[in-house]
């Protein structure tokens, strides 16, 4: 799909997978149009609800800007619950309170790693998962009386109305290879983009701006930004300038291990080894083992993985040894945009 390989045989697999995204692309306009017409019923909950999400498969920087949004509204003093679907937990799809705001009710193994990650990372923040995040929308309303949800991966969620939906492209490669699935990386049609009330461009470059040609939606910018460091067991925060100087492996079950691991030599760390896991990885024995003997092998004096993974890695710390989670965090580089939209929903 990259066009890394272009040899008869690729060519002709790839003529396949674009025939078959025809229908599967027209299924999903019909789908939306029947949405938009009222054909498909679609609900509202009482309270305001804000929609993260995007077009394209693998990681667009969802989780760093649903918190970013969570805190924003939490320092506003509003009391804020996530929906999101708990992909990846034994539970994925069943109605969860995961969070109440002050205590974590269920682990990432049957949460998932995302809502605990958000639970954990935003004090106060209320997180309940299920499919229909209409119905735990209602769960939230009875059991936590938000003021503000927050749909997370809500792009395609077209049975729940919103008041805010936000649309997150990369910078570096807004849609792929233009093609929708199977043969591209879209969800659906970039005719979706319309629904979008801004597009937030994630991992761009201060001093560049993304090139899209009749974009008549609203838009602004931001990066992804690591900002130090912490032990796994907990303690005191550090700069990665104090583990310069030391051998390091890293290791991530995220969309984009690449990218962490590039950033991590940007701050100066030195990597000797990384190892990349599937998105979402549920940690076992033979995970942690396969680190450990790269550890081993590479004589590292220490690992850092992310904030994603570290959730998942309680059973395991006296294993691991020394390990630093990596703190991710958003910076926007056009703020008062998406600030004015958010004072409006709080506002309401």
């Amino acid at each position: 799909m990259d066009g890394k390989r272009a040899g008869w045989k690729d060519r002709l697999a790839l003529a396949g997978l674009r025939l078959a995204s025809l229908p599967y692309a027209l299924a999903l306009r019909l789908r939306a149009l029947g949405y938009a017409a009222g054909l498909i019923p679609s609900h509202r909950l009482p309270r305001p609800v804000i929609s993260v999400g995007n077009v394209t498969l693998g990681g667009t920087g969802k989780t760093p800007t649903v918190a970013w949004l969570a805190s924003y509204l939490i320092g506003r003093g509003k009391r804020v619950a996530v929906l999101s679907r708990g992909y990846g937990g034994s539970a994925e799809g069943e109605l969860r309170i995961v969070s109440d705001g002050n205590n974590l009710l269920v682990g990432p193994e049957e949460a998932g790693d995302e809502p605990c990650l958000l639970a954990r990372k935003v004090p106060g923040l209320m997180v309940v998962t299920g499919a229909d995040r209409y119905r735990a929308g209602l769960l939230a309303l009875k059991e936590l009386n938000p003021d503000v949800f927050i749909l997370d991966d809500g792009f395609q969620h077209l049975k729940l109305k919103r008041d805010l939906n936000l649309l997150l492209l990369d910078c570096r490669r807004p849609f792929g290879n233009d093609r929708v699935l199977p043969a591209g990386y879209l969800r659906e049609p970039k005719s979706a983009i319309g629904r979008a009330d801004l597009v937030l461009f994630t991992r761009c470059q201060p001093e560049s701006a993304p090139q899209l040609a009749n974009l008549a939606t609203p838009a602004c910018r931001s990066l992804h930004r690591l900002n130090g460091c912490a032990p796994l067991k907990g303690g005191e925060p550090l700069a990665f300038s104090d583990l310069k100087g030391e051998r390091c492996m890293a290791f991530a079950g995220i969309a984009d291990p690449a990218g962490f691991f590039d950033s991590l030599e940007k701050e100066g760390v030195q990597l000797v080894t990384t190892l990349a896991f599937s998105d979402h990885i549920c940690y076992g024995d033979a995970e942690i083992a396969a680190v450990l003997r790269l550890k081993k092998a590479s004589r590292s004096a220490f690992m850092v993985t992310t904030e994603k993974d570290a959730v998942k890695l309680a059973p395991f710390m006296d294993q691991l040894g020394t390990v630093y989670v990596a703190r991710l965090d958003l910076e926007l580089l056009d703020a008062p945009l998406l600030q004015e939209m958010l004072e409006r929903i709080c506002a309401a």
